[in-house]
């Protein structure tokens, strides 16, 4: 099924240039980027460079490359210009600002004095991946405490988080439903350091770049209850959501920009654009074999509910053929 819609579709690009892209990413971004145009939409690419000593210039201008190179290319953003830039989020932290002090006004936003380490080490609850549900250490110090508190360190900052069940209808994965203080607790807004959270960071340029549709990867699935409820306080209205299945290597673990044998500098080296797209396309399951094909030649392909809704295993040696 083919979707169509009579508002214009605004989707979008944001990749974070902490290395070279691998496979997972580029499936994410030929997904995204084959929904916005089978919709005759608008594409923007989006820099998430917030960790400037992990996201180096270099690596953006290479991720650039990559994109024109595999075919996908862009309609407003870096190179091309636009009326909502900057479009690197280094560049943005006024607007972050902005929000925070929105949110500050609501009386939603308190300093946390917890290291990562001390989570960690504590008593505070844990998902099944491990990640820490922020148990409200620092929810309710007093005004004393925070000026004790300051003179040994500088606080994050976190938002307080109601006791209520969440929902959305994902485009692909369907309905989802998650208590924030359950699932995660008070979530951060800014670190200690003062680099703004990707959390308040994406919904602030989601909704000020117009985007009307996000196509991600499902790790970042749960991100969206929280990120819904920062739209609410806002007064934004949230673009529709889609979570796409991850790549797995092989042996079912999760690729990174750390696994080079996944990475487009190997891949470059023996085979065509078209060729990595046609592979990827068949895995995705709406390219009817694994022969190369461009993203325009794709396009006609796609089909939402061809593609799988669990994660995707690469086999052995597929990329190598």
């Amino acid at each position: 099924m083919k979707r169509r819609d009579s508002v214009k579709v605004t989707g979008r690009f944001a990749p974070s240039p902490s290395g070279r892209i691998h496979l997972g990413n580029i499936l994410c971004c030929l997904l995204a980027w084959l929904s916005v145009r089978q919709q005759a939409g608008h594409m923007v690419l989006r820099i998430e460079d917030l960790d400037t000593a992990r996201c180096p210039q270099r690596y953006a201008r290479q991720m650039m490359e990559d994109l024109h190179w595999l075919g996908l290319d862009w309609d407003e953003g870096p190179e091309v210009g636009g009326s909502n830039g900057p479009y690197f989020q280094s560049q943005r932290t006024d607007r972050y600002q902005a929000a925070l002090e929105q949110l500050e006004a609501q009386g939603l936003v308190y300093p946390c004095f917890c290291t990562r380490a001390e989570l960690h080490a504590a008593s505070a609850p844990h998902r099944e991946d491990g990640q820490v549900i922020y148990p409200g250490t620092c929810r309710n110090l007093s005004a004393a405490q925070i000026a004790e508190r300051s003179l040994r360190r500088a606080p994050a900052l976190r938002l307080r988080v109601p006791e209520e069940e969440i929902g959305f209808t994902d485009g692909h994965l369907g309905a989802v439903r998650e208590n924030l203080a359950r699932a995660c607790g008070d979530f951060l807004l800014r670190r200690s350091d003062g680099m703004f959270a990707y959390q308040l960071a994406v919904v602030v340029d989601d909704a000020a770049m117009g985007i009307t549709e996000v196509v991600r990867g499902a790790d970042l699935l749960d991100s969206t209850p929280r990120q819904l409820y920062l739209y609410r306080l806002l007064d934004l209205t949230p673009p529709s959501f889609c979570h796409v299945p991850l790549l797995l290597a092989p042996d079912g673990r999760r690729l990174s920009k750390r696994d080079a044998d996944a990475g487009l500098e190997v891949l470059q080296g023996r085979m065509s654009a078209q060729a990595v797209l046609g592979k990827l396309a068949y895995l995705a399951g709406f390219h009817p074999s694994a022969e190369p094909a461009s993203a325009w030649e794709l396009l006609e392909e796609f089909d939402w509910d061809k593609v799988p809704r669990s994660d995707i295993r690469l086999p052995e040696h597929f990329f190598e053929i």
